[in-house]
C-alpha cells in the first residue's frame, strides 16, 4: 500500500473517532451545571414515606388473608351442619322405614297366629257319627291348606330377617319371653318354659315380639288355682 492511501485511511478513521464521541456526548443530552443532588434530610423523608406506604399494603394484604380465613371458616362450618343434617335425615328416614316394615311384619305375625290357631284346630278336630267320612277328608284339606299358607308366610318372613324364638324347655327370660301361666311338673327345674302359648320372633337378631309361656314353678302356693295343662302350639 502506498503512503497516498495509507493516509487517506488514516484521515477517515480520524473522521469516524470524531463523529463517534461527538455523538456519545449528545445521547445524555446536555449537561446541567446547576442541578444539586438531594439532602440527607430529603432522602430520609422519601425512605419514611415509602416505608408508611409498605406498612399500610401489607396490612391490607393481612386484611384480605384474614377475610379469607373468616370465609374459608364459614364454607367449612357449612359444609359440617350440611352433613350433619344429611346424617340425621339419613337416620330418620331408616328408622322411619324400620318403624313401617316392623308394623307391617306385626300384622304379618297376627295373620300367621289365626292361621296357626286354624290349622292347630284341625287337626284336634273329631267328627261324629254322621258324615264322618265327608267331614274328616273336608276337615284334612283345610289342615293342608292351611299348612301350605303357614309355610308361605314363614317363608316371607324369613326373607324379611324374622325367625322364630326359641322358647321350650329353655329358662324364663323376662326380656323375650311374658309368664302368661304358671306349670307344676316336679321332674324339671323350676323357670323353665313348659309351653309356648303365643311364639315370640326376632328381626335381624332383635326382638320383634315377645313369647307368652306358660313357666314352671314346682310347688307353687296352694291357694293359686291350678292351671290347665296346655299344649304346645303345632305347626312349622
Amino acid at each position: 500500500m502506498d503512503e497516498a492511501a495509507k493516509e487517506q485511511l488514516t484521515a477517515e478513521f480520524r473522521a469516524y473517532l470524531d463523529a463517534a464521541d461527538s455523538a456519545d456526548g449528545d445521547e445524555f443530552g446536555p449537561v446541567d451545571e446547576d442541578a444539586v443532588a438531594p439532602d440527607l434530610f430529603t432522602l430520609l423523608s422519601e425512605l419514611a414515606a415509602l416505608k408508611n406506604e409498605v406498612k399500610l399494603e401489607s396490612r391490607q394484604v393481612k386484611t384480605a388473608l384474614d377475610q379469607f380465613r373468616d370465609l374459608f371458616d364459614t364454607l367449612r362450618d357449612g359444609h359440617t351442619r350440611l352433613a350433619e343434617e344429611q346424617q340425621q335425615r339419613a337416620r330418620h328416614e331408616q328408622a322411619t322405614t324400620q318403624q313401617a316394615q316392623k308394623a307391617l311384619l306385626l300384622e304379618l305375625l297376627d295373620l300367621r297366629d289365626r292361621v296357626q290357631a286354624g290349622h292347630d284346630q284341625c287337626l284336634r278336630f273329631r267328627p261324629g257319627w254322621l258324615g264322618r267320612r265327608r267331614a274328616r277328608e273336608f276337615v284334612a284339606s283345610m289342615a293342608e291348606g292351611m299348612a301350605m299358607n303357614l309355610r308361605r308366610l314363614d317363608e316371607t318372613l324369613a326373607r324379611r330377617g324374622v325367625k322364630p324364638l326359641p322358647v321350650l324347655e329353655q329358662s324364663f327370660d323376662p326380656h323375650t319371653m311374658h309368664a302368661a301361666e304358671l306349670g307344676d311338673d316336679t321332674s324339671r327345674a323350676e323357670g323353665i318354659v313348659l309351653a309356648e302359648l303365643r311364639r315370640g320372633f326376632l328381626l335381624q337378631g332383635q326382638l320383634l315380639r315377645t313369647a307368652e309361656v306358660v313357666v314352671n314353678r314346682p310347688g307353687r302356693d296352694e291357694h293359686r288355682p291350678a292351671q290347665a295343662s296346655v299344649q304346645p302350639p303345632t305347626g312349622i
